[in-house]
């Protein structure tokens, strides 16, 4: 009986790598609202497929849209449709999408993108992630306003080809 629970536990493990939406809205804006520099848009290099290295805080100006994912997580590779389908509704708004990859080999998460037809921007850690991303497991994903200050923190899978979604990323701050 014991290695059934353990063998249960271990797979809502495997098929949720992330634990539920991170707080309501009115939880994460009051947060934000009095926000440590821990809730901000951090000051982090990442690299993107071409080799050249941003700093997240340089986005500043634009709503940031930021996943981390990995080609080897099951809900990573399910929502990444979704994003896909955000992110096209979104083009031409001041809204920069950064697909964050976490696999080991940067490369297997490019070659993923592309044989999946996802033209999202993906980018690599340039370095540790900052506390802010250090989350118990992926997908997680982190909506900033243009201030830079966080206004949605995902954690676990979810749906964005929404219109909440969309009014988030192109609605005033």
């Amino acid at each position: 009986m014991k290695n059934m629970w353990i063998a249960i536990l271990m797979m809502i493990g495997v098929y949720s790598c992330g634990n539920g939406n991170g707080g309501t809205k009115e939880e994460v804006a009051a947060v934000a609202a009095t926000a440590e520099p821990a809730m901000a848009l951090p000051s982090f290099m990442v690299m993107d497929s071409e080799g050249k290295q941003i700093n997240l805080q340089d986005l500043k100006g634009k709503k940031v849209f930021v996943n981390l994912w990995a080609s080897w997580c099951p809900p990573c590779r399910a929502e990444m449709p979704s994003i896909q389908k955000l992110y096209e509704k979104t083009q031409g708004s001041n809204v920069a999408f950064v697909m964050l990859a976490l696999d080991n080999d940067f490369n297997k998460s490019l070659q993923y993108m592309s044989g999946k037809g996802l033209i999202l921007p993906a980018y690599y850690p340039a370095g540790p992630l900052p506390e802010l991303f250090n989350v118990p497991g992926i997908p997680a994903t982190f909506i900033f306003n243009e201030k830079g200050q966080l206004v949605r923190k995902i954690e676990g899978s979810d749906n964005y080809n929404t219109d909440e979604f969309v009014k988030l990323l192109t609605k005033g701050v």
